[in-house]
Parts: structure tokens; sequence; C-alpha cells
């Protein structure tokens, strides 16, 4: 048998798709499985033993093998029983229409349902809206439709020999590698600026969680976000904040530094999913996206958020221009809250 997983197109969401992986491999075990996926989160799953290949897929990609035309004769040629459409866009149920796949597997969304030969409902409240679910436990409904066994809601992440090498260098190039425990924060995101924090809250939070629990920080970012890491660095002003801003950054480094962590302390970005795949404490910092929506059923996990009248907003973008939801998330809280997942055992939170 074979069968192609579109596979999420953010960071975050595929980790929040391992569990559904997992579960398609178990329920297939002798079958071919290919991941179609972005070529910019496909690193996400570099590791994971479940694919056994995967398609680079991107509507604007430079190279054209990775561009829709391609990619679906491409589909034709494998000649694939089934997919699996994790993403609720017409264009995934499309493709694998286009494509000639069999059995296509999705949510009726977004008036795709024609398209699909097994179309499960999305969840609903009263009224009739969207109702906000755990990602996790939305794509591991359509692996239960397909009667895969769920064996756990964890998600799970790996790093290559690769990403740790990449580790190793970083991390003895800025003085992290020895006894003490190193923290990681982590800001920004591809939704938008109103997920920030502060630089200088996040400045102050270093600050005191060096000098009052002996830890060191490490700010990861991605290219998008080396200034933000840089400006923290700047104005904590401590020899044991530093960043990887001036590293060779990418997911596989993120990966490897947050496994290798005591703490991570993030914003609702995809990085933040990295500390559930690999069981570490992270203190979650929500500001206009609602906490339901992206639980990770991650027992070393807090999520705070400061209530505000205009919140959850779900907007990239703070539209009242005010951003209270995350400037008013003070580093006090996230510190009292970080103190406290350092002080658990870590089996506790794995």
């Amino acid at each position: 048998m074979r069968i192609v997983v579109f596979c999420p197109n953010l960071v975050g969401d595929t980790v929040m798709a391992t569990p559904t992986l997992r579960a398609l491999r178990r329920g297939f075990p002798d079958a071919r499985i290919v991941g179609l996926l972005k070529p910019n989160v496909s690193p996400t799953l570099d590791g994971a033993p479940w694919l056994d290949d995967r398609i680079l897929f991107h509507p604007k990609a430079p190279l054209r093998e990775q561009r829709m035309a391609a990619v679906v004769a491409r589909l034709r040629e494998e000649r694939f029983d089934l997919a699996v459409l994790l993403p609720n866009s017409i264009r995934s149920a499309l493709m694998a229409r286009l494509g000639g796949v069999g059995r296509r597997v999705g949510y009726a969304r977004g008036g795709r349902g024609v398209l699909l030969t097994d179309r499960l409902s999305p969840p609903r409240d009263a009224r009739g809206r969207f109702e906000p679910v755990p990602i996790v436990s939305y794509y591991l409904g359509l692996a239960r439709r397909l009667g895969c066994p769920v064996d756990s809601l964890r998600c799970e992440l790996f790093t290559t020999e690769a990403d740790e090498q990449a580790a190793d260098l970083a991390w003895l190039r800025l003085g992290l590698l020895g006894d003490r425990p190193v923290v990681c924060l982590n800001t920004g995101g591809a939704f938008g600026p109103a997920k920030n924090w502060p630089e200088g809250h996040f400045a102050a939070l270093a600050r005191r969680l060096v000098a009052e629990l002996g830890v060191k920080v490490l700010v990861v970012c991605g290219p998008s976000e080396r200034e933000s890491a840089r400006q923290i660095v700047a104005l904590a002003a401590l020899d044991d904040v530093v960043s990887l801003a001036d590293e060779p950054v990418g997911i596989g480094l993120s990966k490897a530094s947050v496994r290798r962590s005591a703490l991570l302390v993030t914003t609702d970005s995809g990085p933040r999913h990295f500390a559930a795949g690999f069981g570490v404490p992270v203190v979650s910092l929500f500001g206009p996206t609602h906490i339901a929506w992206t639980r990770t059923y991650h027992p070393g996990a807090v999520h705070l958020q400061q209530p505000v009248p205009c919140g959850p907003c779900q907007k990239g973008t703070c539209p009242l221009g005010h951003h209270r939801c995350m400037t008013e998330l003070s580093p006090d809280a996230v510190f009292e809250a970080s103190r406290r997942l350092l002080g658990r055992p870590r089996h506790q939170a794995a």
C-alpha cells in the first residue's frame, strides 16, 4: 500500500502531527508512507522513523520540481492508494485529486468536501462555529478514521547526528558546555508581531534567571529573529546570557539546543513545540491566540496568558495598537513559573 500524508504548513503544527504520523505507521506497518512537506518545515521531522520518503512542495518554490504541477505529476507517477490530508486547505485536497489518489481522507472545510472520499466533520459548538480543540486530537481523528491504533497523545521529535554536532560547536563557542543548567528563551514567530513578548521583558527575565537561579541563558532564534535575539542579549548585559544570532541558525540547531536545555521559555511560536517533542519543561507565553488550539498534552508545560477585554483576538497584529495582552504579562510572573519548573525533577516533565 502507498500512502501520502499532506503535512501541516507550520513548524509547530508539524510537531503536533507527530502522534498522527506515529499512529499511521503503527496502523500500516508495511505500507510505503511518504510525507508531503514545505521545504522550510521538513527539517522538523529529520530523524523521525515514520516516513519512508518526502516530497517537498511550495507553490512559489524556486525549484520547479517543488511547485504544484511537478508535485501533482509525481503523485500520479507514484500511484498512491491513500492521501491523509492534515491541512484544511482546498489546495491539498485538489492536489490529491489531481494526483490520482483513490482514497482521500480529510476534514470537510472550506468547500472542499466534494474533493474528498472520506469526509470528517470538524467539531462545532452549539452555535455552529468551529470549536477550539487541540490540534493534536484534531489530526488524530484522521488516523482513527482509518482504524489506526493510537498509543498516546505525546508529541515526539528526534535530532540527527549533524544537528547535535552543530549544537556542540555552537554551545562550545558560546561557553554553554559545563555543569550549569541552560535555559532557552524563544521569541518571534510566523504568525505576526502580536505574539511577541517585549525584548525588555525577556532581558529582565534573563537577568533574574542568572542572578537568582544560577543558570545560563541561551536565546534561540530563526533567521528573521536574529536582531531581536541580539537586542535581548544587549539589554540583559550579562556574560551568561548569549544567543544563536551569529550562528548558522536552522531548525536542527534549535531542536538540539532545546533538547539539551533545562527549560524553554517561549512565545506561542513553532519552537515552543520542540519542548513537548523532547519532554523539556516549558513556559509558554500566550497573547492573541487561544491556548486550547495548541494544547500539546505535555505534563511539563505551563501556559501563561494575561486576561484583557479584547482578547484573545487571533490577530497577527494588535488591532487596537496597545498590545496589552503581551506587554502586561510581567517578567516577575514568568520568572515564578520558570523557578517552579526548574525545581521539579525532570522525569515529571518528560
